[in-house]
């Protein structure tokens, strides 16, 4: 069963109507398919062109919809004979950040992504999504025997931020988002990125300095959340409408900034109503990304990398 936003009302009055009526016409005796389907393609229609003209705030309602794909559909649809990793090798194995080894449309690559689960217990589990230091550290593991291997990484980026206890601080979290930017930077093999969710902060760009970064149309990608933003120019979170749209961060902005390379299309209604095709769309942009990359030798790709990074934010 969808989800419903508060802004998707008129859609789910609509499909609560033709629900109804499906339900009579199973009784028998009653012929009303004409008027389910007219409603139905007025639900459609409200669905289109509610999404045609979403604002930031409700595109960053939709990059959180719980039912959206997660790292663990993405590899189970996309990434054949896939072999987990785990463990930094110092401290712990971190859940909210997974990875391992294994073959996009027989192409060998290593694959790394933030996990947010997608029930309470699996959310606790994998931390909402939110790395620690011990993650990062593990993604610097994983980047660097790809390196090795001549293997290109993928990563999938969908976190609200790098988790923020004191824990993680003791454990030296600004460093190992600081490492794992810079083992980014330093790959001598084809690096692809794609915010299929939240991108958040450092603990979304720590895996995602690549050679090329794609963005669900529906995700968003800033350096604060639009509520922490608020909290601090407004002292109140009530304003994250207002900050959502001041800070540019939605794909269709960040891609004519020049953040991002790329714009991956969803199914109507978001990623979260039809994950097979949105996972399916964006397997087919990484795989399309991977080849424009193929044949670069090491010094290209890192030039290629460092170059696209410093021409952000040049006059």
């Amino acid at each position: 069963m969808i989800t419903f936003l508060d802004f998707e009302k008129p859609v789910a009055e609509l499909e609560a109507r033709v629900a109804e009526l499906r339900e009579t016409a199973a009784g028998g005796g009653v012929d009303i398919e004409a008027e389910i389907g007219r409603l139905q393609a007025k639900a459609d229609k409200a669905l289109r062109d509610t999404y045609a003209r979403l604002t930031p705030w409700q595109k960053t309602q939709v990059a959180r919809h719980p039912a959206r794909p997660h790292f663990k559909h993405y590899v189970a649809r996309l990434i054949e004979d896939f072999v987990p990793l785990a463990g930094d090798r110092a401290f712990a194995d971190d859940q909210a950040i997974l990875g391992g080894l294994g073959r996009l449309y027989g192409r060998r690559v290593m694959v790394i992504g933030h996990e947010k689960g997608d029930d309470t217990t699996s959310r606790l589990r994998h931390n909402f999504g939110m790395g620690k230091p011990e993650g990062y550290r593990k993604a610097v593991r994983l980047m660097q025997l790809a390196d090795r291997f001549g293997l290109p990484v993928v990563t999938l980026v969908d976190t609200s931020g790098a988790f923020p206890g004191v824990q993680a601080e003791e454990r030296g979290q600004a460093e190992a988002i600081a490492r794992s930017t810079e083992q980014c930077l330093a790959l001598g093999v084809p690096m692809v990125a794609a915010i299929v969710g939240e991108g958040g902060s450092g603990g979304a760009i720590a895996l995602a300095a690549a050679n090329r970064v794609l963005m669900f149309e529906h995700a968003v990608y800033s350096v604060i959340s639009p509520e922490g933003c608020a909290s601090i120019l407004w002292r109140t979170a009530d304003q994250a409408p207002a900050a959502a749209e001041a800070m540019k961060i939605t794909a269709q902005d960040l891609k004519e900034l020049g953040v991002i390379d790329r714009i991956v299309a969803e199914p109507v209604g978001g990623a979260h109503r039809h994950p097979e095709g949105a996972i399916d769309a964006l397997g087919a942009a990484i795989d399309g990304a991977l080849t424009e990359l193929e044949g670069q030798d090491r010094l290209a790709l890192r030039a290629d990398r460092r170059a696209k990074f410093l021409k952000m934010g040049a006059i």
